[in-house]
C-alpha cells in the first residue's frame, strides 16, 4: 500500500473521529442546559408558590380570652407586615367565666350545651375586608376545638378567595381537627393546613412559622 493512500486513510480516520467527538459533546451540553433551564424554572415556580400563598395584603383575625393568643398574633402581623382584627364578644368572658374545672362556669355550660355557643360579638365587619388576600385566624382550644365566638366571625363573612391559616394557642391540646371545622362553617376560602403554638410561645418559635410561610 502506498504512503499516499495510507495517509488519506488516517486523515479520513481522524475527520470521523472528529465528528464524533464534536456530537458527543453537543449532546452534552445541550443536557446540561437543559438541566440547568428545569432547575431554574422549579426555582422560580417554588418561588412563585411561595409568594402568592400569603398575597399582598394580609390580616390576622384572633379571639384571646387570656391575652395568650393575642400576645402571638400581634407577633406574627408585626412579622408579616399584616393588619389585625380583634373578635371581642359583646358579653366578655371574665376569669370565672372561663374556669373550666367549675360545672356551672360559663365555658362549661357553653360546652355541655351547644345551642349557648352562638356568641353575640361586638363587630364581624373588618374595614377593606375585599383587599385581603390572606387570612390568618387564631384562637385558644377549648376541649379540642376552637373557640367558639370564632365561629360566629367565620359564620357572618365572605371567605371567597381568600387563602385561610388557622393557628392556635394551647397549653396541653394540638390543634387537632379545629381548622377543618372552622372550614365547614366557612363561607368558601383556601382553607389551609393549621398550627399550635403552646399558651407563652418564644419569639423565635413563631418567627419560625412565619418564615416558613414567606
Amino acid at each position: 500500500m502506498s504512503k499516499k493512500l495510507i495517509g488519506i486513510i488516517i486523515v479520513i480516520i481522524c475527520i470521523v473521529i472528529g465528528c464524533i467527538l464534536y456530537f458527543v459533546l453537543s449532546n452534552r451540553t445541550s443536557e446540561n442546559s437543559s438541566s440547568n433551564n428545569t432547575d431554574n424554572t422549579n426555582e422560580n415556580n417554588e418561588n412563585q408558590i411561595s409568594e402568592t400563598a400569603l398575597g399582598d395584603n394580609i390580616l390576622v383575625v384572633y379571639f384571646s380570652a387570656q391575652n395568650h393568643t393575642e400576645a402571638v398574633a400581634e407577633k406574627i402581623a408585626s412579622n408579616l407586615d399584616a393588619d389585625i382584627f380583634e373578635i371581642i364578644p359583646v358579653d366578655e368572658y371574665t376569669s370565672e367565666d372561663l374556669d373550666w374545672t367549675d360545672d356551672n362556669s360559663r365555658v362549661s355550660r357553653e360546652h355541655e350545651d351547644e345551642s349557648l355557643r352562638d356568641v353575640e360579638l361586638q363587630s364581624t365587619e373588618v374595614s377593606n375586608w375585599d383587599s385581603y388576600d390572606t387570612v390568618l385566624i387564631g384562637y385558644p382550644i377549648w376541649w379540642g376545638i376552637a373557640a367558639w365566638p370564632v365561629d360566629s366571625f367565620v359564620k357572618a363573612n365572605d371567605f371567597n378567595g381568600k387563602t385561610v391559616i388557622p393557628f392556635c394557642t394551647s397549653s396541653s391540646s394540638g390543634i387537632g381537627e379545629s381548622g377543618e371545622l372552622l372550614a365547614n362553617e366557612a363561607n368558601g376560602g383556601n382553607w389551609l393546613e393549621g398550627y399550635r403554638f403552646n399558651s407563652n410561645p418564644s419569639d423565635s418559635d413563631i418567627d419560625t412559622w412565619t418564615d416558613s410561610l414567606k
